[in-house]
């Protein structure tokens, strides 16, 4: 999955406090989450509707 996401621009959430901190990036495939502390550890992946839906129920 990380190679159908190179390259991106990781962006820093505005939400993110100085010990909870998330970045996104997004591709015409994906929307990424990471934790911006662990930059090599896991991604969380989401079609772009998905991820919409998600912030449309919070």
């Amino acid at each position: 999955m990380r190679e159908r996401l190179q390259p991106v621009t990781w962006r820093r959430s505005s939400r993110s406090s100085h010990t909870n901190r998330v970045e996104v990036a997004l591709s015409p495939e994906v929307v990424a989450v990471r934790d911006s502390k662990d930059r090599h550890g896991p991604v969380l992946t989401f079609s772009a509707a998905a991820f919409l839906a998600g912030l449309k129920r919070c």
